[in-house]
């Protein structure tokens, strides 16, 4: 009982920033990403999400290792990884798309926005793969 309860809030813990990422970037698309607000609080929005996202992967491997689940603890390493490896890549790229908007460039806004798309659907991407490893694993506990 216990193993299927570890296993079930790790699962949890990794989806809900994952589904709440999901639901809250796509409406700050409809900001023009032209001040510097704009572009701080969506890469503030990033640089949690990667790091939640990471950290929650992180503690769901070292559970899923001490259960004796090795596939879904390298699945769930996986994840960690490559939030860790986004957070690394993307996050430097905004700041350096927030220096070129600040100074009234305006293809970093465009460029700016791309990154932010692309963001989102490399999440909805790796939530997609996520959930369907999930249902996998639960239909075989």
């Amino acid at each position: 009982m216990l193993p299927k309860l570890i296993a079930a809030l790790s699962a949890v813990a990794l989806l809900f920033p994952m589904l709440f990422f999901t639901f809250a970037s796509p409406p700050l698309l409809i900001l023009k990403h032209d001040t510097p607000q704009d572009a701080r609080f969506i890469r503030g929005l990033f640089h949690h999400y990667y790091t939640v996202v990471a950290v929650a992967a992180s503690i769901g491997t070292v559970a899923q290792l001490a259960i004796g689940h090795f596939g879904v603890a390298v699945a769930m390493a996986g994840v960690a990884a490559l939030a860790f490896s986004l957070h690394r890549w993307v996050i430097p790229r905004m700041d350096a798309l927030r220096v070129r908007i600040n100074s009234g460039e305006a293809t970093a806004i465009t460029q700016f926005r791309r990154l932010h798309l692309s963001g989102m659907l490399i999440n909805v991407v790796q939530l997609a793969v996520v959930a369907w490893g999930l249902i996998q694993l639960f239909t075989t506990l």
